[in-house]
């Protein structure tokens, strides 16, 4: 699934990403206006802060229409959502790059099929969008239908499978589709605004080099540029923790607090088949994995032990996200001054580490990923 993962680690630069300030662009307000199906009687406007990284700005909605302006220092993602989709009660709303003097316009039906125009920009932007939502659709219907059917009862093995037999393709799909429209359109700087969602680093500068020189060097270079520097990190991170958390190595030892308040090391699991779950209460992909999780430590219940490994909580949060999803294997408290992390080279969550009976690394999974399952039955199903 890496391909995956740095796919959709692709799709997320583009929505998390708050550019810093530069010279490119001179600072000005973005005016945003639409007519929208879908929407009740406010948004809230997500966008960069003066002392805090975003700030939330809500905005009224009279039958569908608003109209407000955001001040930003260059071209920046905003983030603009139903207030319910702040709750997580539903998952309604939209991003878009705020462009200092710029005029953004907003149509349509905001829960399914939505249009930008205004000022040049914005109709040519739009343009970028669709050619991106058109590229993507065959993948996003796959994953849709492998969701509905995992809810289904279909086993996740299964799914697995049929994922990577279509997956990689359709991913091709969607990448050349990107591709081609930055190279019929080198001279929009709409162009320049869907580099981020190729999700590697090759594809990436491979698509600034597409740009014409006005539109690489112009205002429109830190919205291409930062996540070209976010995914070169990245490697180098996931570079060292490959080191790190490499097969055949010994898991470094540690002792933490476990839920009862006492110390407790790793070593004292020493002949025993171990899963390293860093796990965290705020991680929603650690929580969508808990039922899963439960089942199989059932199924081979005495032949591995599960270690939780809980990261970024307070401990009353901890305690509390064990108490509620009651969660029966070993846990222990991760506070934030701990060095297992770095040791273990965490960059993301979950990551589960197997650890042999010989206290030997076996191996890393990132994510909630069936490959964790088939291991275990591939390990303890015989």
């Amino acid at each position: 699934m890496n391909n995956m993962k740095k796919f959709l680690y692709g799709l997320a630069i583009m929505t998390s990403s708050m550019v810093s300030t530069t010279v490119f662009a001179a600072e000005g307000d973005v005016h945003v206006k639409g007519n929208l199906k879908g929407i009740k009687d406010s948004l809230i406007v997500i966008s960069p802060g003066e002392t805090r990284r975003y700030k939330l700005d809500t905005v009224l909605v009279n039958n569908g229409k608003f109209d407000f302006t955001v001040n930003v220092k260059q071209p920046t993602t905003i983030q603009v959502y139903t207030p319910g989709t702040l709750r997580k009660i539903e998952a309604v709303g939209f991003t878009l790059i705020a462009v200092p003097g710029e005029t953004a316009e907003v149509s349509g039906d905001l829960g399914s099929d939505y249009y930008f125009s205004g000022s040049k920009f914005y109709q040519e932007y739009n343009e970028a969008e669709r050619a991106m939502d058109k590229a993507v659709q065959p993948l996003r219907e796959l994953t849709k239908s492998l969701d509905a059917r995992l809810a289904a009862g279909v086993s996740r093995d299964s799914l697995s499978k049929e994922y990577q037999a279509k997956g990689p393709a359709l991913q091709k799909q969607f990448v050349d589709g990107v591709m081609n429209f930055i190279r019929q359109h080198p001279g929009y700087e709409a162009s320049a605004t869907i580099i981020s969602q190729l999700g590697d680093l090759d594809k990436m500068k491979e698509a600034v080099a597409l740009l014409s020189p006005a539109v690489r060097e112009g205002r429109m270079k830190p919205v291409y540029q930062e996540p070209i520097d976010q995914m070169e990190q990245y490697n180098q991170q996931e570079a060292l923790a490959a080191k790190k958390q490499a097969a055949g190595l010994m898991a470094p030892d540690f002792t933490l607090t476990d839920i009862n308040g006492k110390p407790f090391a790793l070593s004292s699991l020493r002949g025993k088949y171990v899963v390293l779950d860093f796990w965290g209460s705020w991680c929603s992909w650690c929580i969508k994995g808990i039922p899963e999780m439960k089942n199989y430590y059932e199924k081979y219940k005495g032949k591995f032990e599960i270690l939780g490994v809980d990261c970024n909580d307070t401990e009353q949060k901890w305690k509390d996200a064990v108490k509620k999803h009651e969660l029966p294997w070993l846990h222990v408290y991760n506070p934030r001054d701990s060095k297992v992390l770095e040791d273990y080279g965490i960059q993301g969550f979950p990551t589960k580490i197997i650890v042999g009976s010989d206290g030997k690394i076996v191996k890393t999974i990132v994510g909630e990923d069936p490959a964790f399952y088939s291991f275990l039955d591939e390990t303890f199903g015989k």
